[in-house]
């Protein structure tokens, strides 16, 4: 049955072939090198009844049945409104399929500081005080998705944004022979939101986010008044200060979520035609949020 999976995702994920000893040729036969599971873990699978076994069966079972569940695993996108979990869900999908959360804002500042000759475009156009149009940012997305980590597939992060910037990344996907194989919405009635914004706090060095209330940092005192003394905010992992965005107030929550159902809508619309848009009820408790999450990203769910 594998020899049969493997040729089918063979021309997919442009497979090496890796001879066994004494220059490959009989029993030495070619081995199929498929790149699976959390951190790119590399089997190496039998094309060749006649070569020993390089791993236990038991593992070829398990990366068996993580391509027929999880593939296609090309393209994945995460919406949801702030405070929704996206930033607990992503790392998760991420250590579990091996593939990396894209943030287009990341990517861009990285292709400027690279100096890559998108990230030259982009570098003078922000100089000149205007705005990154999409084939920029397409672009830069067309370059970072070209990297190794990127073989087996990524988790867009805040794109698209726009109908038009959907399509624009569908014609890109095209041309590399990809397409968009699953999109998740995580759900959670707006009143719900407001309490998770508002207690958050989060380490800006390493994005590590935390809650006052279920994810509070070990240093965290509260004041007379009940509510967290600031100074006592620390990360975890570094001792370093915790900060609250700007934005993640009772106010302006009201206006990042009109905008975030008026843009995000016609997106999900876009794509549910391709049979791949799903949705998790992120309004419950953490681990059958993830559970929702796992059955969504099996192949044929949504």
């Amino acid at each position: 049955m594998f020899s049969k999976l493997a040729t089918r995702v063979a021309p997919r994920v442009s497979p090496r072939l890796f001879s066994s000893g004494g220059g490959g040729g009989g029993a030495g036969g070619a081995l199929l090198g498929l790149a699976v599971g959390a951190g790119g873990a590399a089997f190496y699978i039998q094309s060749n009844p006649d070569v020993v076994d390089l791993v236990p069966a038991s593992k070829v079972a398990e990366t068996e049945e993580k391509f027929a569940t999880y593939w296609p695993r090309n393209v994945m996108m995460l919406f949801g409104p702030p405070g929704s979990g996206k930033g607990t869900q992503g790392p998760k999908i991420e250590a579990m399929l091996g593939i990396p959360q894209l943030s287009t804002g990341d990517m861009l500042r990285a292709a400027v500081k690279n100096q890559t000759e998108i990230g030259k475009k982009a570098q003078g156009i922000m100089k000149a005080g205007g705005l990154v149009g999409d084939d920029i940012v397409v672009g830069i997305i067309k370059d970072r998705i070209a990297e190794p980590d990127c073989k087996f597939g990524f988790i867009l992060d805040g794109f698209p944004r726009t109908q038009p910037q959907a399509k624009a990344l569908d014609k890109m996907l095209a041309e590399e022979g990809a397409c968009v194989s699953k999109v998740i919405e995580l759900n959670v009635p707006d009143s719900i939101l407001e309490e998770r914004i508002c207690g958050r706090w989060i380490h800006k060095a390493s994005g590590a986010s935390y809650h006052v209330k279920y994810a509070p940092p070990k240093s965290m005192k509260l004041g007379a008044d009940g509510k967290p003394d600031p100074a006592s905010m620390l990360d975890d992992a570094t001792g370093e200060p915790l900060m609250q965005r700007p934005d993640d107030t009772a106010s302006a929550l009201v206006n990042r979520l009109k905008e975030y159902h008026r843009m995000t809508k016609p997106i999900l619309k876009h794509y549910q035609p391709h049979g791949v848009v799903g949705s998790v009820n992120a309004n419950q408790e953490m681990t059958k949020v993830w559970a929702d999450m796992q059955a969504n990203l099996k192949s044929g769910k949504n």
